[in-house]
């Protein structure tokens, strides 16, 4: 018997060529969910009684055959009859080459789009030269074969095939002969075919077993003797479709090695994700060890899934940016996967989904923090990345983990946003009843600076993530009366703004006589002078620089920030002159120009090198300098 093709195009072949050109591997993928489909049909049949034979070895077979050119994908499953044949291989829903390549120009990269026009099966094409069907129907009907070189014509005969099921042999086209090659076939089942529900065989592998005899070598071992046994490729019933009270901590841990091989590192903590209502999602979300000092969105780590097979890695428009961070399987039938990806955007499903694994996150973190308070705090310093990109980027996340946030002091003990306001009040209220929190980004840098604070009885939380900045505006906008200082950005005694000011030794006269002096010891451009009545025992000169202005360049350096180009724009600093310090007293008093300014130096240099900012010939002429006040 010859037929054509019914299709509305003169020639589809090369419209699928086209259009699928860029993921033309996904045509084995597609060939081998069909042979799964037809074997959970045929033991579903058999589950209900409607087949009465045995199911038998349900194995689905991937073979190559280098000599004659051929990829076959075969199964044992309900198979098709004639009718079954045209019926499902000879129709093709499809609307025109020109409105088709229009509608969907710019998304070839779309591979899931394949079977949203019913053309899985018709993506062999994308590499053979022609393709075969023979099959064999569960039912009562002759076997047949189906044969298309490539064109809209097909012929279809009867045939002898002893088993049930359908073998499709693909005769591979001179362009694409890598699809003959053992190990591409092998990556692409690994990739897409991983955790599918029935076992993939893919060649044969020998093992060692004991022999049947028993037999004892010299050691009294039981001999062992080659076996040769089918490769199987896959992992039919992966840990994301068991249920969590019947796994425990090892198999969790197993699993993820399972999906990362090649990361030797173990997560955090795992969240089992399975929902059936209103929505069908399972999955299996790790939290592994984030860097600190740098956010490293690595967006390929959570494998996407639908029905256990796979579809992407590129899971941004399916979960909040911020989840993108952790690692593991989400599946859901329920995502449209055979659509662009800005339609994914806007999809109330996806929306949904999303939603609920934030809340799912979320809530594990929670249960987290409430039932192993200790454990948490232990495991924050691998998490507070995570958990800042989390409160910046999304709302209904940092209103669900706010309570569970933590802040840890120099003194390494942890808060929570109401223990801090318990712990901070006394001290750290300033005159206009803010709650002034001051943090550091360098406790060792700033060792000088948290003595002092020490000194004063004020607390010191430790900020130092890359999206520091950025987190300290998002808590002074949804805390009220609550800011934030880094402990450099004042003199201690002004982080905290009192009533009333200590009194200056300086009379206006005085600081305009010693300014210029003190100006020419620095870059005037970059340093402002500024004098304040401290405690004597303060440094004679500091160097600060304003909170706000320092903030917006590190959000910009980041990203964000709300001022274009601040992260190309100079630094500027306070020169702080303590006006009680006797030091500056002294030098006034000095009448020989250039020992006055040599103290002057000294005194900013110092200032400078606190802050790490003495560096080249100026650090040398300072040490030098030093070690002629240390001989004179």
């Amino acid at each position: 018997m010859k037929g054509t093709i019914n299709v509305q195009a003169e020639n589809i072949f090369p419209i699928i060529k086209k259009f699928l050109y860029s993921d033309h591997e996904i045509f084995l993928r597609e060939l081998v969910s069909n042979a799964v489909d037809a074997t959970s049909k045929l033991k579903a049949l058999s589950r209900m009684g409607e087949f009465k034979d045995e199911v038998g070895d349900a194995k689905i077979e991937v073979s190559l055959d280098a000599e004659k050119g051929t990829l076959t994908v075969s199964d044992r499953g309900i198979g098709m009859t004639e009718e079954e044949v045209v019926k499902y291989l000879n129709q093709v829903a499809f609307s025109g080459a020109t409105e088709f390549l229009k509608q969907y120009e710019g998304q070839v990269e779309d591979a899931g789009i394949i079977g949203h026009f019913g053309l899985g099966f018709y993506s062999a094409f994308m590499v053979a030269k022609k393709v075969e069907v023979t099959t064999k129907s569960w039912k009562d009907a002759p076997a047949v074969k189906w044969t298309c070189d490539g064109s809209p014509e097909y012929d279809i005969e009867e045939v002898e095939k002893e088993v049930r099921g359908t073998d499709i042999v693909l005769y591979i086209d001179d362009e694409s002969k890598e699809f003959l090659e053992e190990g591409r076939i092998k990556g692409i089942l690994d990739k897409y075919c991983k955790f599918l529900p029935v076992e993939i065989k893919f060649g044969t592998k020998e093992i060692q077993v004991d022999s049947e005899d028993g037999e004892k070598d010299e050691d009294g071992n039981v001999k062992k003797v080659s076996q040769t046994v089918d490769n199987i490729v896959n992992n039919p019933n992966p840990l994301w479709k068991q249920q969590p009270s019947e796994l425990n901590a090892e198999d969790y841990q197993s699993f993820y090695r399972e999906l990362y091989p090649m990361t030797f590192e173990d997560p955090l903590f795992n969240i089992h994700i399975n929902v059936d209502y209103p929505f069908n999602l399972t999955g299996v979300l790790y939290f592994p060890r984030l860097s600190r000092h740098k956010v490293e969105l690595q967006k390929n780590k959570i494998q996407l899934y639908s029905n256990q097979v796979f579809i992407t890695d590129a899971v941004e428009n399916i979960v909040p940016e911020f989840l993108t961070l952790l690692h593991g399987v989400i599946d859901s039938p329920d995502i449209p996967l055979n659509v662009s990806r800005s339609y994914l955007q806007s999809d109330s499903n996806v929306k949904k989904i999303s939603s609920h694994i934030t809340k799912k996150v979320a809530d594990k973190l929670a249960d987290m923090f409430k039932n192993d308070r200790e454990d948490f705090e232990a495991k924050w310093p691998d998490m507070q990345v995570f958990m800042d990109y989390g409160l910046l980027t999304d709302e209904k996340f940092y209103e669900r983990i706010q309570p569970s946030y933590l802040f840890k002091d120099t003194d390494d003990k942890f808060y929570n946003i109401e223990e801090l306001r318990e712990a901070l009040k006394e001290k750290h209220t300033d005159k206009d009843g803010n709650l002034v929190v001051i943090y550091t980004n360098d406790a060792e840098a700033h060792h000088s600076l948290l003595a002092g604070a020490g000194k004063r009885g004020l607390k010191v939380l430790e900020l130092n993530t890359p999206l520091t900045a950025h987190l300290v505006q998002h808590f002074e906008t949804k805390e009220e009366k609550v800011t934030f200082k880094r402990i450099d950005a004042d003199p201690l005694d002004k982080l905290v703004p009192q009533e009333g000011a200590t009194d200056s030794n300086l009379t206006d006269e005085q600081k305009e006589t010693l300014t210029p002096v003190i100006e020419s010891a620095v870059e005037k451009e970059k340093f402002t002078v500024v004098y304040e009545g401290l405690d004597e025992s303060d440094a004679p000169i500091l160097v600060t620089q304003s909170e706000y202005m320092r903030r917006m360049k590190e959000q910009s350096e980041v990203g964000g920030g709300g001022m274009m180009g601040m992260a190309n724009m100079p630094e500027y600093y306070n020169l702080v002159v303590n006006s009680n310090h006797p030091l500056i007293s002294k030098v006034l008093m000095e009448s020989d120009v250039e020992k006055q300014s040599q103290m002057v130096k000294q005194a900013t240099d110092l200032a400078l090198l606190s802050k790490g900012m003495l560096k080249g010939e100026k650090l040398t002429q300072f040490i030098q300098r030093s070690a002629d006040l240390i001989a004179s």
